[in-house]
């Protein structure tokens, strides 16, 4: 019997977040709302997600802050 899983990370975009100061690289920029989470996969069907977390993702340098 053969089975194919997988597991890892994996983000999604949820469209625009708020406009804020980066602590990383000191710019001013419009901020995007992600959601992650770690899943399990069986034959590329997610089966389980877990972990989930909001998240503004920085447009310039990619720093991540809680939202």
């Amino acid at each position: 019997m053969f089975f194919l899983f997988g597991y890892g990370s994996k983000s999604r975009q949820l469209g625009a977040g708020g406009v804020h100061t980066c602590p990383r690289c000191h710019n001013t920029s419009q901020w995007a709302r992600m959601r992650q989470y770690n899943q399990l996969t069986v034959f590329f069907v997610p089966v389980l997600r877990w972990k989930r977390v909001t998240v503004e993702q920085c447009g310039i340098c990619g720093q991540t802050a809680a939202a």
